[in-house]
């Protein structure tokens, strides 16, 4: 298991500046570490699709924007992630909780957790699937990504990964 701490360390070190996103259990101590933090700014939202509107204009402003969210979520910032990131190359790393993975979670989870990186297949989004061996290359390698694609990459976050 990574230590919250260490994981925005490594985001914020990789080149990260700016968060934004929705409550989600599984990542509540990363949001307070981001939360607590001097040296980058975390902005709370409402809506997935605010989050990934905050993380557009950060981009636009000069940041490396991450907006962080449930799967569930990725049904509500579709038209946003489509209409805005991908057609006006306004790029954001995509932390998601992967709720209802093989099935575990509560019944609500269950279905967007069957389909989520299916969806993010759909539109053409890059994902990853975060474990405590990979999270720093995959956080460098998204950070590259944005860097040099101008698009969206989303990293998805099971429960356990972090603390």
């Amino acid at each position: 298991m990574i230590r919250s701490k260490d994981f925005a360390d490594e985001l914020v070190s990789s080149g990260f500046n700016f968060f934004t996103g929705v409550p989600c259990s599984i990542i509540g101590n990363l949001i307070s570490e981001l939360t607590d933090r001097s040296d980058v700014t975390y902005i709370p939202a409402v809506r997935e699709d605010v989050a990934v509107g905050i993380a557009s204009g950060a981009y636009m402003a000069g940041k490396i924007p991450v907006a962080l969210m449930q799967n569930s979520g990725i049904g509500q910032c579709l038209n946003a992630l489509t209409s805005l990131n991908l057609i006006y190359e306004l790029p954001c790393l995509l932390i998601i909780t992967w709720r209802g993975f093989n099935g575990k979670d509560a019944p609500e989870h269950i279905v967007m957790g069957e389909t989520c990186d299916t969806l993010l297949d759909t539109i053409g989004i890059v994902h990853h699937t975060l474990s405590g061996d990979n999270a720093k290359e995959l956080i460098t390698e998204s950070f590259n990504h944005i860097i040099e694609r101008k698009t969206p990459i989303a990293l998805f976050l099971k429960k356990g990964v972090i603390d």
